[in-house]
């Protein structure tokens, strides 16, 4: 165990924020051994994983940062049409993409290059382009905090919903995931119907893609839009998109004939949040330390040397600035610590 750590270097926004205590976990066992021994017990715990969803609010954490570390990649189960991968938390998410898409493995293609570690995944429910990771979810392991006991969580267990799961609602701070188990199929058709995936392929001649091809398109697209965070801190979509009725987007077509939209069901419209924020002219405004980045108005950056506190009052403004326009009122997807 370390102690007084600067946490700078462990979430993509690149704020000082130094963690009394903190834990490097690269076995499910340490953890254990560490619950089993009381040096968790009346301490406030934060897990960390890639550190890609994370805004730090106060420049000290007054608790014990569990820093999330451990690697492996198994197939547990080899079937005609598909196989089950079991992922341990500390790997890297868009590497194990990567992966699986060499492997010719189809079911997480469209969430490459999202930034973070596999234990992290669930929880969000990360997702992107029309695939959320619910689709191949079958299980995960995690452990109880105060117990450490192993508990075993299927996909109906975690109760999935947009960007959310029952790890960031009803069980929060309860458990750790350590591992994740993947149903990956052999072939499948190619997702293709969401965000401008289509225009890019035209654009650059593939007419029929390959999985590869696919995945190369998304990590093209996500490049061109969001910042290098070695360059620019940013936790990447900082806003969830808002999912209204359909009565309130008609109303709101009358005046916005061109808004953006997907279809959900029970009557209700996704609407892009980043579209809502450049329309009430936030796209590219800057001060010092902060701003919103230019090529992307749902991604919110740190150019250096402020805190997370001037991310949290710029947030503040752009959720009044399109409650005020739209009468929508747009939720972080980012946790706050």
């Amino acid at each position: 165990m370390k102690t007084n750590i600067n946490l700078r270097s462990y979430n993509s926004f690149g704020f000082d924020a130094v963690a009394k205590e903190f834990v490097e976990i690269n076995d499910a066992n340490e953890l254990q051994t560490l619950i089993r021994r009381g040096q968790l017990k009346g301490k406030e715990v934060l897990v960390l994983s890639g550190g890609n969803n994370i805004l730090f609010t106060k420049e000290v954490f007054d608790g014990i940062v569990l820093y999330m570390n451990n690697k492996g990649i198994k197939r547990i189960a080899d079937e005609d049409d598909h196989a089950i991968l079991r992922v341990q938390a500390g790997e890297d998410w868009p590497e194990f993409v990567k992966q699986m898409v060499a492997k010719e493995l189809h079911g997480v293609e469209n969430l490459a290059n999202i930034p973070g570690k596999v234990g992290a995944a669930p929880v969000q429910n990360i997702g992107a382009y029309g695939m959320e990771l619910k689709d191949s979810f079958v299980q995960c392991e995690a452990i109880h905090l105060e117990t450490g006991k192993k508990r075993t969580f299927v996909n109906k267990e975690c109760l999935f919903g947009y960007r959310s799961s029952i790890f960031k609602g009803m069980l929060r701070g309860q458990y750790v995931i350590t591992s994740v188990d993947l149903l990956l199929k052999k072939d499948a058709p190619l997702n293709m119907e969401y965000g401008n995936i289509k225009a890019y392929l035209e654009q650059n001649g593939i007419d029929n893609p390959t999985l590869q091809q696919l995945h190369d398109a998304i990590c093209a697209i996500r490049y061109a839009k969001l910042p290098d965070v070695k360059q620019i801190g940013s936790a990447g979509s900082f806003f969830k998109n808002p999912v209204i009725e359909r009565a309130q987007f008609e109303a709101l077509q009358k005046d916005y004939s061109t808004m953006p939209h997907y279809d959900e069901p029970n009557d209700k419209v996704k609407v892009p949040a980043g579209w809502l924020i450049e329309q009430a002219g936030w796209k590219g405004w800057r001060n010092e330390h902060v701003g919103v980045y230019d090529k992307q108005a749902l991604v919110l950056v740190h150019f250096g040397g402020g805190k997370g506190e001037d991310i949290v009052y710029l947030a503040k403004r752009i959720q009044d600035s399109v409650e005020e326009k739209f009468g929508i009122r747009i939720s972080p997807e980012v946790n706050f610590v």
